[in-house]
């Protein structure tokens, strides 16, 4: 009977994606050992085969599909100092391995050619690799902080909209006080120009 695991299927996925990704490890090797024996167990029960009657398992498989997880788990507790050198492989085998490997088959040998090595790695002592994505709190704070794009934008534009027409009004107001003046400068040169033309005759004669 399989014993219970002492942590979440997210911690471990997160661990060994991590791994995957800097091909180090920072954890206890017991622990990241019964990690790995967790996820080895979640991939292989996810094929089909997993599901057939013995007849079936030994006729596709070559062995029953328990004997084939007590093998494979065996194999992978054969390692007593530290991981296998090839456990980054290992782990992105793990975390993808119906996207890699169509059938059970495969994904078995792919495994077992990983897992029997003999050169094992250290634990990393370089500084746990910081997560770059934001954590809800972090990300409530910077929409807070930050009002949307588009609203911001709008509300800038209106601003600016209302500001160029103000000054749009006022020069056409000038314009046209402008343009008065001059009409009315115009309207009293004729006028002159007129009682000047008038007078012209009365004093000739």
């Amino acid at each position: 009977m399989e014993p219970t695991p002492e942590f979440a299927e997210e911690e471990v996925r997160g661990a060994l994606e991590v791994i995957s990704t800097t091909g180090k490890f920072w954890l206890d090797w017991d622990k990241l050992e019964n990690m790995l024996s967790f996820q080895l167990k979640q991939a292989l029960s996810e094929y089909p085969e997993s599901k057939m009657a013995t007849e079936q398992q030994n006729a596709s498989l070559g062995e029953t599909f328990p004997d084939l997880v007590k093998r494979l788990d065996e194999e992978l507790r054969a390692f007593i100092q530290g991981p296998p050198f090839t456990l980054q492989r290992i782990c992105e085998i793990l975390l993808a391995a119906r996207s890699i490997y169509p059938n059970l088959s495969k994904l078995a040998l792919a495994l077992e050619k990983n897992l029997l090595v003999t050169s094992t790695i250290t634990v990393c002592t370089d500084p746990y690799p910081q997560t770059t994505m934001p954590n809800s709190n972090e990300q409530d704070k910077a929409s807070e902080e930050s009002p949307p794009p588009t609203q911001s934008k709008s509300m800038q534009n209106g601003f600016e909209l209302t500001g160029y027409r103000d000054e749009v009004m006022t020069e056409v107001e000038d314009a046209n006080i402008n343009h008065n003046m001059s009409i009315d400068m115009d309207n009293f040169q004729e006028m002159v120009g007129s009682s000047e033309t008038n007078a012209a005759p009365t004093e000739n004669s």
